[in-house]
C-alpha cells in the first residue's frame, strides 16, 4: 500500500504551550518590517537521533514552537524510515521523496544534531546527503535560510555546529550567525520533554527569533543572491535575457 502523502511529519504536541518563555521580553513578530508577510515564514526542521527520548528532537519540537509563536509555519520530518543513500537504486524510496518536498517547499531550515564520537550522527548525515544541490530542475536548498544546534551527553561543545555550518555552506545556504549547542542535555528536559529555562532555552529563543528575521528578509531576493555566472554560463543563457527574464535589473 502507498502511504499517504507526507506520512513522515511529526505532530508537534502542545504547540501553543511555552512555560520556559518569558513572553514579555519576546516579540510576536520579530520580522515586522524586514519583507513582505504576505504568506508565513515556511521552515523545515531536522534532527538527527532514533531514540525513544532524543534530545535532538526534543530541541527541534522548542524550536518548531518558538517559529510559530514568531508567526512561521513548520514541519518536522521524522527520518526513522530513511534509507542509506545508494542503498536503494536511484533513491527511489518515499522517504526520500518525501524529504526532498520538504525541503522544496520550504525557505528556511533548521539542522539539530546530536554529538557522537565528537561529529554529527549518521542519521543526520543521512539526511543531508539525500538533499541534491539539484532535483528535477530545482534545488532544494539553494538560497534557504539555515539554522545550526546541537545537544551533547557532556560539556559544552561545537563540533556538530560548526560541521553543520559547513554542510550548510556546501548546500549553498545562508546559515544565520547565531546557533545553539546545549550541553548536558538530559538535565534540560523535564518528564513530559519539556525544556526547563535556562540560558540554553534562551539561546534557542534567539535562534528562533533571528532565523525568522532573516528568512523574511532574504526570501524575496534569494533568486538574485543566487544567480551565478558559472550556472548561466553552463545553460548558454546570456546576461541580458536571463536577467530580464528573472526580473533582477530592476
Amino acid at each position: 500500500m502507498t502511504p499517504p502523502p507526507f506520512a513522515r511529519l511529526r505532530t508537534l504536541s502542545d504547540p501553543d504551550r511555552l512555560p520556559a518563555l518569558r513572553p514579555e521580553f519576546a516579540h510576536p513578530q520579530p520580522a515586522a518590517g524586514l519583507g513582505p508577510l504576505d504568506h508565513k515564514p515556511r521552515i523545515l526542521l531536522l534532527y538527527g537521533s532514533l531514540r525513544e527520548r532524543s534530545f535532538s528532537r526534543g530541541v527541534v519540537e522548542e524550536t518548531a514552537r518558538l517559529l510559530q509563536y514568531f508567526g512561521c509555519e513548520t514541519r518536522i520530518f521524522d527520518p526513522s524510515d530513511l534509507p542509506l543513500p545508494d542503498q536503494v537504486k536511484d533513491d527511489d524510496h518515499p522517504a526520500v521523496a518525501e524529504l526532498r518536498e520538504h525541503s522544496l517547499w520550504s525557505e528556511g531550515q533548521v539542522w539539530c544534531s546530536p554529538e557522537r564520537h565528537g561529529q554529527i550522527t549518521g542519521i543526520m548525515k543521512t539526511q543531508i546527503d539525500h538533499l541534491p544541490l539539484a532535483y528535477k530542475g530545482l534545488r532544494p536548498t539553494q538560497g534557504r535560510t539555515l539554522a545550526v544546534m546541537q545537544v551533547s551527553a557532556g560539556s559544552q561543545s561545537f563540533n556538530s555546529i560548526n560541521t553543520l555550518r559547513v554542510l550548510g555552506r556546501w548546500m549553498r545556504m545562508f546559515t544565520i550567525p547565531n546557533q545553539s549547542s546545549v550541553a548536558k542535555a538530559y538535565m534540560e528536559f523535564d518528564e513530559a520533554g519539556r525544556m526547563r529555562p535556562s540560558s540554553y532555552y534562551d539561546r534557542i529563543v534567539d535562534v528562533a527569533e533571528e532565523l525568522t528575521r532573516f528568512t523574511v528578509l532574504l526570501r524575496g531576493h534569494s533568486a538574485q543572491l543566487v544567480d551565478r555566472y558559472s550556472e548561466r554560463k553552463d545553460r548558454d543563457e546570456p546576461v541580458d535575457t536571463h536577467v530580464e527574464a528573472a526580473g533582477l535589473s530592476r
